[in-house]
C-alpha cells in the first residue's frame, strides 16, 4: 500500500505562539516605533518651552510703564 501524502501534519516545524497584539501589528518594532515617536515629542516640547521661555524673558525684563 502506498504511503499517504494527504496528512501533512507536523511538516514545516513549530509556529511562534502570538499575542493578540501582535496578530493586530502590535508587536516589538511597532513598541520601538512608539518610543522612536515619543522621543521625538518630548525633544519638540522641550524646544517649545525653551522658546516660549526666551520670548518671555525680554518682555519681563522691560520696564512697565512710562
Amino acid at each position: 500500500m502506498a504511503k499517504s501524502r494527504n496528512n501533512l501534519l507536523g511538516v514545516g516545524g513549530q509556529r511562534k505562539k502570538l499575542s493578540a497584539a501582535e496578530r493586530q501589528g502590535a508587536g516589538p518594532a511597532r513598541d520601538k516605533d512608539r518610543k522612536v515617536a515619543e522621543d521625538r515629542k518630548q525633544e519638540l516640547v522641550r524646544k517649545m518651552r525653551e522658546r516660549a521661555a526666551a520670548e518671555a524673558a525680554p518682555a519681563q525684563d522691560a520696564p512697565a510703564g512710562s
